[in-house]
C-alpha cells in the first residue's frame, strides 16, 4: 500500500501571522529548534513511514524552500521511483495563483492522474510533529472508506481554530465545522473537542473526482475543511483516525503543533528546553532530518578578562561560540557567536547571528545573520522596542533578517 500512495505536501501558504520571519521565506522553510526548518518535521514522518514519493506544492517565496529540499531531501533514488520534488504554482487551469488547499491540488490534477497510485496523503509542511502515516494508511484500507482525516483531542477553548469533528461509534464523522465559534464537546469530555489535524488520506479517482466537482462551484472557497469535507460527510463514507493512538512505530509523545502566529512559533521551541520536551526528538529510530553547513563543533571559551561562559538550559547548534558570555533558557542556532559579557535569555538566535560585548536580550527571535552591537538592550523596554522592532501578541521581540542597527 504504501508503494501505492503519493504524498502531497501543502507548502505554499505565506504564513503572515508569523512576519517578519516570512518576509522573505515560506512558513515551512522557517528555521526551528535549532538545526531543523518546520517542513522537515513532515518529510520525516513520510521518510520513516516508508513513503517514498513526495511532490511539495510550494507558491510564497518559495527559493529557500527550494533550497532546503535540495540540500536536506536529495536522498531518494529516482530509478526506484522514489522522490521528494517541489512543483511551483504553475497557473495551469487559469490565470489565478493557489485559491485554497484544495485549488492547490486541483491545479496539478494531472500529477496525480499521471502518477499511478491508488490513494493520496495530504499534509500540511508546517506544523510540528512525528506521526506514522502508514498506521494512519492501514486504518484508511481497514475501513474502507472514501476518505479518512486525522483527529485529535485538544481544549475546547484552541478549537475555536480548527475543523472540529464529530463521530458515531464506527469512528465514522458525522459533521465537519470548520472553526465554529462554539465548539461542539467530546461526548463525556466537556472541556475536549475532537479537532482536524490537517492530514487527509483519499482514494486517488475519489479525489479527484470531488476536486472537479469543487472546481464547478461558484460559491466555494475551494479549502478542504471549508467546502470539500462538509460536503463529502453529507453523501460518502468519511473516517477519521485518531493521533497517537496504540498502532504506529513512533513513540506516542501525542505532541502536535500549528506554529502559526509568532507566540504560538516561540512555545513550541521553548518546549524543547523543558526538563522533559513534551515532542520526542531522541527516538532512535525515529530522527528528524535536517540541514546545516558543516561548521565545527559548539564551543565556549573564556571572555579576554578569563570570565567563563555560563550556558543554562540551552541548545548549541554546530558552529557556535559563547566567550565568556552567559546564555540562559535559549536556542543557538548554527553559526552564532556571543561576545564577552552579553547575556542572553529566553531567546532563539538565527543562523550567523552576532551578540556584541556587553549586550542584553531578553525574549528576543533574531533572525539569520543580524548582528547586535555592543552594549545593546532589547526585551526590556516595550515601548523603544516596539519602535524598531515587531512585538508578538505575548510580548516577545522579533528582529528581522537583515536588519541594521543606526
Amino acid at each position: 500500500m504504501l508503494s501505492k500512495t503519493l504524498t502531497l505536501v501543502l507548502a505554499g501558504g505565506a504564513g503572515r501571522r508569523l512576519h517578519p520571519l516570512t518576509a522573505q521565506r515560506a512558513k515551512p522553510a522557517v528555521p526551528f529548534g535549532g538545526k531543523y526548518r518546520i517542513i522537515d518535521f513532515a518529510l520525516s514522518n513520510c521518510l520513516h513511514s516508508g513513503l517514498r514519493r513526495i511532490l511539495v506544492l510550494t507558491q510564497y517565496k518559495s527559493h529557500s524552500l527550494q533550497l532546503h529540499l535540495r540540500d536536506a531531501w536529495s536522498i531518494f533514488t529516482p530509478e526506484l521511483s522514489e522522490y521528494v520534488t517541489p512543483v511551483p504554482a504553475q497557473m495551469r487551469t487559469g490565470g489565478s495563483w493557489y485559491a485554497g488547499t484544495a485549488d492547490a491540488i486541483f491545479q496539478n490534477l494531472f500529477l496525480l492522474e499521471r502518477s499511478g497510485a491508488d490513494n493520496v496523503l495530504i499534509l500540511s509542511g508546517d506544523h510540528i510533529y512525528r506521526m506514522d502515516y502508514a498506521a494512519m494508511l492501514r486504518f484508511h484500507r481497514e475501513h474502507g472508506g472514501d476518505a479518512t482525516v486525522a483527529c485529535m483531542e485538544v481544549p475546547v477553548t484552541e478549537a475555536r481554530s480548527f475543523g472540529v469533528l464529530t463521530l458515531d461509534g464506527a469512528h465514522r464523522v458525522t459533521d465537519f465545522d470548520e472553526k465554529p465559534p462554539e465548539p461542539r464537546p467530546v461526548p463525556g469530555k466537556p472541556g475536549k473537542a475532537r479537532a482536524s489535524m490537517g492530514i487527509y488520506v483519499f482514494s486517488l479517482k475519489f479525489l479527484c473526482d470531488a476536486l472537479r466537482e469543487d472546481h464547478e462551484s461558484t460559491h466555494s472557497s475551494h479549502d478542504f475543511g471549508n467546502d470539500i469535507f462538509p460536503r463529502l460527510i453529507r453523501t460518502r463514507e468519511v473516517y477519521a483516525y485518531s493521533f497517537g493512538g496504540a498502532d504506529g512505530r513512533v513513540t506516542r509523545d501525542r505532541y502536535w503543533r500549528d506554529v502559526g502566529t509568532l507566540d504560538a512559533y516561540y512555545e513550541a521551541n521553548m518546549d524543547l528546553l523543558l526538563p522533559e520536551p513534551p515532542i520526542d526528538l531522541y527516538q532512535n529510530n525515529w530522527p528528524i532530518r535536517g540541514y546545516e553547513l558543516p561548521y565545527p563543533p559548539a564551543r565556549t571559551v573564556p571572555g579576554a578578562g578569563g570570565r567563563q561562559a555560563e550556558l543554562v538550559n540551552s541548545i548549541q547548534a554546530s558552529g557556535t561560540t559563547v566567550a565568556g558570555a552567559t546564555v540562559r533558557h535559549s536556542i543557538l542556532f548554527s553559526n552564532v557567536r556571543v561576545e564577552q559579557d552579553a547575556e542572553v535569555e529566553d531567546s532563539l538566535l538565527f543562523e550567523g547571528v552576532r551578540i556584541g560585548e556587553g549586550a542584553r536580550l531578553r525574549r528576543c527571535i533574531v533572525d539569520k545573520r543580524v548582528v547586535i552591537p555592543p552594549g545593546e538592550a532589547i526585551g526590556f523596554d516595550p515601548c523603544r522596542d516596539g519602535e524598531r522592532f515587531s512585538l508578538s501578541d505575548q510580548g516577545v521581540v522579533v528582529i528581522p533578517e537583515g536588519y541594521r542597527f543606526g
